[in-house]
């Protein structure tokens, strides 16, 4: 079916808050390459929203797939447990650098993830109440739409959010947050909001996903720990995001030394194959009674398959080397297009999780939103896929697959020097 045809159907089938508005239809695609129905050649920036780090595609995680495929698709894990599920627990604990012996909970996606880390948090504290920041994303369920520093479009229209959720400043000095001023926030929020005592866990990004990319200090991340640590809170690292070599390591937080209670992650985990995973410390993971975790579809045996390869693929491959190479290719562009262009200010990385700022100018740090949805329509037009994100909708985030061959992300980076020269 065309493009055209797509759209009709679409329009009447599928529900307006779920419909993409994009008008162009997937139809293949390889490493970070996509075509539409239609046949037209796209270079892809976004990555699926990250989750795509290894490409679309990646033959050894086609093969994993396709074998798992062969043997066995489905029991529910908790009825009758596989190989794969306990294989991936098994390498997750080996890797994931949470305090102590680890252990593994698999789920579907990152906001469920999130929810089963609070679950978890809440029975071996016996506390309720969760300390999030300001631009941090979490998902699209209801506890998790709760925890999100950004009100539109995750909350708007869904009437109150869950309660016991409260919110302190991230550390963003180009917005006007110094680190001194997030930390007396946070420290704030447990005198005036959340009391210590009934305070389960404190949640935060390494690096702001949806919120713009801006990555924590190490100095604040073992700030948190030590204030963790003071009151018995635990330590929630949500890196569905920033995990699996984005940020040239395998998780953010490992740029920093400090080691949480539980780490969350998703999206490149797997290439493209839902699955996600909670990890923590054993004697928090271990605290809720039988049965209390779980679901039909947690941990599939074709998503383990799939996980289980890209793990294989990081060591085959260096991805993490080619994510510091890419990151720096990435900044080394940015800091041209900052002396060039009036409006692109900000520039930022670590490793290959980059983006930069749309301003009406430098001295004013102006966000211009609309500018960068401009930017974004524009590259779209010349063949490109291109994401904008920030608490202010002016940041552009680069999410193509760490693996992109090097003329076709010299072809896709010419596309954003042209658009960002037309805009204004």
């Amino acid at each position: 079916m065309s493009n055209k045809e797509l759209q009709a159907l679409k329009e009447r089938y599928v529900a307006n808050g779920a419909a993409s508005p994009n008008e162009q239809f997937a139809d293949y695609a390889k490493n970070a390459e996509v075509w539409d129905a239609d046949g037209k050649r796209m270079i892809d920036f976004a990555g699926g929203i990250g989750v795509l780090n290894v490409g679309h595609r990646h033959p050894k995680v086609i093969e994993a797939v396709k074998a798992q495929l062969d043997k066995l698709v489905h029991t529910c894990q908790t009825v009758m447990p596989y190989e794969g599920y306990v294989k991936l627990a098994q390498k997750l604990s080996e890797v994931v650098p949470v305090r102590g012996h680890g252990k593994v909970m698999l789920a579907n996606s990152g906001a469920e993830a999130l929810e089963n880390a609070l679950k978890i948090a809440r029975a071996a504290t016996g506390r309720s109440n969760v300390i999030c920041f300001d631009g941090g994303y979490h998902g699209r369920t209801f506890m998790t739409m709760a925890m999100n520093g950004k009100v539109n479009p995750y909350q708007t229209d869904f009437g109150p959010m869950p309660g016991t959720v409260f919110r302190a400043p991230y550390p963003v000095p180009y917005h006007g947050v110094s680190e001194d001023e997030a930390l007396r926030g946070l420290k704030m929020v447990l005198k005036t909001d959340a009391n210590p005592k009934d305070t389960a866990a404190i949640v935060l990004e390494p690096v702001l996903g949806e919120g713009g990319f801006y990555p924590a200090p190490a100095s604040f991340l073992k700030a948190i720990r030590e204030i963790c640590d003071e009151h018995g809170i635990l330590m929630i690292v949500d890196e569905v995001q920033s995990g699996f070599g984005r940020t040239g390591k395998l998780f953010a937080i490992e740029h920093s030394g400090v080691e949480p209670d539980i780490m969350t992650m998703a999206k490149s985990m797997a290439d493209g194959m839902p699955i996600s995973a909670i990890v923590g410390t054993d004697k928090h993971m271990d605290a809720s009674g039988p049965n209390s975790l779980g679901g039909t579809y947690t941990g599939s045996p074709t998503a383990c398959a799939a996980a289980l390869a890209v793990m294989d693929i990081f060591k085959e491959e260096d991805i993490l080397g080619q994510s510091q190479r890419l990151g720096e290719k990435l900044h080394e562009r940015f800091a041209k297009w900052q002396d060039k262009f009036p409006h692109v200010d900000n520039i930022r990385n670590m490793g290959a999780m980059a983006a930069f700022d749309l301003v009406s100018d430098k001295q004013s740090k102006e966000p211009r939103a609309d500018y960068a949805g401009a930017v974004s329509k524009k590259a779209k037009e010349k063949g490109l896929i291109l994401l904008g994100c920030g608490l202010y909708g002016n940041s552009i985030r680069f999410l193509m697959p760490v693996t992109i061959e090097d003329d076709v992300l010299e072809e896709g980076l010419k596309i954003v020097e042209e658009v960002l020269g037309e805009i204004a």
